[in-house]
């Protein structure tokens, strides 16, 4: 199968707020903030996923608008982390970049599809 980057990064960016979460929870003691990034930061993912899969380009493009929401929450849960001190500026400034990085692709991968359907 053909590698697929917004997966991959996606799949990995998911890992690492899986990680997040459990070191907010046994570090930091949060629990309500933890949830909802585990939540919106793995659904990225998730939804790209069941867009590959999608019955039609229109089912595909709504699966990667989800996938952009979610992504929209995630990086407002990580700057709220930074800002708030639950992590550090450069762990913030690093989940962001991914965040940011699978932002761009998004918007892009749903540029072209949004794009290729007007011709």
């Amino acid at each position: 199968m053909k590698e697929n980057i917004l997966l991959d990064k996606s799949l990995k960016f998911a890992a690492r707020i899986v990680k997040l979460h459990k070191y907010l929870v046994r570090e930091k003691k949060e629990t309500i903030i933890s949830k909802q990034i585990v939540r919106s930061g793995t659904s990225i993912g998730a939804n790209a996923n069941e867009a590959v899969y999608g019955v039609s380009k229109a089912d595909f493009v709504a699966k990667l608008q989800i996938s952009l929401k979610e992504t929209a929450e995630t990086e407002y849960w990580l700057r709220l982390l930074a800002l708030s001190e639950y992590i550090t500026e450069q762990e913030g400034e690093s989940l962001l970049n991914d965040c940011l990085e699978i932002k761009r692709i998004l918007v892009s991968t749903l540029n072209t599809a949004k794009n290729s359907s007007k011709g």
